[in-house]
């Protein structure tokens, strides 16, 4: 037995080759020579797919004449010369012999002609889900839509926490990494989300545009650009364009030039129509509406406000009182004891146990807040100061006096018509430009002096009265009065003498029957006119007739209820009509002046509705009865008074862009923005 394993090894050690042999497997060549006496090895045909033939060859040997031939009854090792026998097609020896001797070779994958879509065994009983597979792709699909609602970082999709949640929810997905989300899956979302916007926009009878700007935390300048429409169903809707970076500085030029290229990004630029933009009062801002072609251009409401406040706010006996205000709330939010204390006497003195507040000198309505805060807890206040455990840190603080609170509650009695006027312009659900000038008048009247006031609310009223007096002069006045006048909750015009409303119904009846109207300016008068009047001679006066009966200058009772009226439908065109009317009509259609005053007149007279109405929901109940007016109303009314839409994302992306996140490109901020905005 001895014997025989020592002629097998020594058999074995003469059949190995040279390192050099070895090295040689690894040429490009059909046929390689093993540096041995005994063999020698052929490669494969090309044929032969198997991932075994990279370590398999066949034995060459030679006949009795001296010829090489090559024995395909055979395969040899090139890794250790192993001799196995084979069979056509049939690599399940080979690959015994390299998972028992040669583990660490890595095994490649088959390729297989499959057709598209079908999968293979393995891939059918792997346990993941295939990144191309329905199910993965809207598991995908959600979880983008998820990062941009919550304005989650990308890299939530790498948390242990979050990868664990996946696999107890569904075992077979494999959340992808951040930057296939970042790359890939929002800006298809975003691609898709803005064509849909792209297509309301396009079918909308009227746009209005609001622009602001901000700095982001990473210190990032930006330009946010909002659009308001009107559909057919005279819903108001909202839409934040984009919110793009601007490096440059920030003049009016510049600005211009990003609002010139939204316009035509989002291809809003139409023949004979002009489009609205609200803006602050900052001088730049002028230049850009004015250089990028947007007329007209309507100054916030709610940053007039809070100038004519600040102007209020700056007089020397109320900046005193603010300071000393300030001091005493800034104490309270350092001082844990202070703050404890005053805790203990509000509950002492039964008051609501609510902080103090310290105003942010940019926004004037926290000072009104700050003022009204400390009124309300003014005797808590001023029991926990005089309460010994903070009084000896509070030596340079000093409690208002009798004369002070006096003055505070005048300064907060005279504010609060601003602080209103403020709120219902950024809280109303449709803050249509209408409101402008009814809200003017009433801080105007407000402001009047009265011979009751004291001389710090005198010098106050007369700060606040010359700052507002001269907002929205010139056209701007006409075209908010015409505003005002198509709301239907101030139809009246009660602000106005009567030669004011007469002028303002009488510009509406110019531009009403003038051609600068907006899209489908056609309206359904002048159509049913127009058809008539082409049938039957005379026809035209009879259908005017009838619209006048039905607009007689008693409202009709569908309006003063507010309650949907059946209105008959516009007489359908016949068979004729329909093939040959564009060639043989003759008459253009017009506007009957008679037709105008009589809408006019109709309109004046109904009742103006509930002031927490909707003006909107009232012109759809109500268009049809003036179908002359309604066109021009549409078009004011998607005007909004203030460019709080475009401010109201500044918080957004004030999350978007937080500490955590500070290195965000700006190009992924505008997609996180839009998709927070603009996902249904």
């Amino acid at each position: 037995m001895e014997k025989k394993i020592r002629e097998r090894c020594s058999a074995s050690r003469h059949s190995q080759v040279t390192a050099h042999a070895l090295a040689a497997t690894t040429l490009p060549s059909n046929r390689r020579t093993m540096e041995s006496n005994e063999v020698e090895i052929e490669d494969a045909p090309p044929g032969y797919r198997s991932f075994v033939w990279q370590y398999f060859g066949f034995l060459i040997k030679k006949d009795k004449d001296g010829n090489r031939v090559t024995d395909q009854t055979k395969t040899v090792c090139k890794l250790c010369n192993a001799v196995t026998p084979y069979t056509t097609s049939n690599t399940t020896n080979m690959g015994h012999h390299l998972q028992r001797h040669h583990k660490d070779v890595k095994k490649a994958p088959e390729k297989t002609n499959l057709p598209k879509g079908q999968l293979t065994m393995k891939q059918a009983l792997t346990p993941t889900l295939p990144l191309s597979s329905p199910r993965a792709k809207q598991i995908t699909r959600l979880i983008g839509e998820f990062i941009a609602d919550y304005m989650a970082p990308f890299n939530i999709v790498e948390n242990r926490k979050f990868i664990q949640m996946f696999k107890v929810l569904e075992p077979k997905f494999k959340v992808p990494c951040r930057g296939h989300f970042s790359e890939k899956v929002i800006p298809e979302i975003y691609n898709e989300t803005k064509q849909s916007v792209k297509e309301c926009l396009k079918n909308a009878d009227c746009i209005a545009l609001t622009t602001d700007g901000w700095t982001s935390r990473a210190t990032q300048s930006y330009i946010t650009i909002t659009a308001q429409v009107i559909d057919e169903k005279w819903e108001s809707k909202s839409f934040v364009l984009q919110t793009r970076e601007l490096s440059e500085s920030h003049t009016g030029v510049n600005i211009a030039h990003v609002l010139r290229n939204a316009l035509r990004e989002w291809e809003l630029t139409r023949p004979q129509t002009t489009i609205a933009c609200v803006t602050d009062n900052a001088s730049n801002m002028d230049i850009a509406v004015r250089e990028s072609g947007l007329h007209p251009h309507i100054k916030c409401l709610a940053h007039v406000v809070n100038l004519a406040s600040k102007r209020g706010l700056a007089v020397s006996r109320v900046a005193r009182l603010l300071g000393r205000v300030r001091r005493v709330t800034t104490f309270f939010h350092k001082s844990t004891t202070a703050t404890a204390v005053l805790a203990n006497k509000q509950t002492q003195l039964e008051l609501p146990r609510h902080k103090l507040i310290t105003d942010v000198q940019t926004r004037w309505n926290s000072t009104y807040e700050m003022l009204a805060r400390y009124l309300e807890q003014q005797a808590a206040v001023s029991a926990a100061l005089s309460s010994p455990e903070i009084r000896r840190n509070a030596r340079e603080i000093d409690t208002l006096d009798y004369t002070d609170i006096s003055d505070v509650e005048d300064i907060v009695k005279l504010l609060k018509p601003l602080k209103t006027a403020t709120t219902v312009v950024c809280d109303e659900k449709e803050p249509t430009v209408s409101l402008i000038m009814p809200l003017k008048y009433m801080i105007e009247q407000s402001m009047s002096p009265d011979e009751n006031d004291t001389q710090t609310i005198a010098n106050m009223k007369s700060a606040i009265l010359r700052d507002i007096s001269d907002r929205y002069s010139g056209d701007c006045n006409d075209m908010l009065q015409e505003c005002t006048a198509l709301d239907p909750r101030f139809r009246s015009l009660s602000h106005l003498n009567n030669e004011q409303r007469e002028s303002v119904y009488a510009r509406i009846r110019e531009k009403a029957a003038g051609p600068h109207l907006p899209r489908n300016q056609t309206s359904d008068t002048d159509e049913r006119t127009t058809r008539a009047s082409a049938s039957t001679p005379g026809a035209a006066e009879q259908a005017m007739v009838e619209v006048e009966t039905a607009q007689g200058a008693e409202p009709v009772e569908g309006e003063r209820q507010m309650q949907d009226v059946t209105q008959p439908p516009p007489p359908k065109k016949t068979a004729l009509e329909d093939l040959l009317g564009s060639s043989y009509t003759t008459l253009e259609p017009v506007q009957s002046s008679r037709g105008i005053e009589m809408e006019i007149v109709a309109y004046r007279n109904g009742i103006p509705i509930p002031l927490n109405s909707s003006p909107l929901e009232s012109w759809k109940v109500n268009a049809y009865a003036y179908p002359i007016l309604a066109p021009l109303a549409k078009a004011y009314l998607c005007i909004p008074a203030t460019s709080v839409p475009s401010e109201r994302v500044f918080s957004t992306a004030g999350d978007i862009v937080c500490a955590q996140r500070s290195l965000i490109t700006p190009e992924h901020v505008d997609m996180l923005v839009f998709l927070k905005k603009n996902q249904s």
